[in-house]
């Protein structure tokens, strides 16, 4: 497992919040910590790529910031 963290731009409640879980958990990641303007996620790197992450967290309407 590795654990990656990813900064958000755009989130400003919880619905927002709720947003990212469901399009990570759509992509099969099971454990993560999304709060307002970030995102703590454990993942199994040969099942899912950073570039899935960030695509799921875009597919929620937000931006990855570096």
């Amino acid at each position: 497992m590795k654990e990656q963290e990813f900064k958000i731009e755009g989130m400003t409640c919880h619905h927002c919040v709720m947003a990212v879980e469901r399009e990570l958990k759509k992509i099969g990641v099971d454990s993560f910590n999304v709060t307002v303007g970030s995102a703590n996620i454990k993942y199994n790197e040969k099942e899912i790529s950073i570039n899935a992450l960030t695509n799921a967290i875009t597919e929620a309407g937000y931006q990855v910031v570096n």
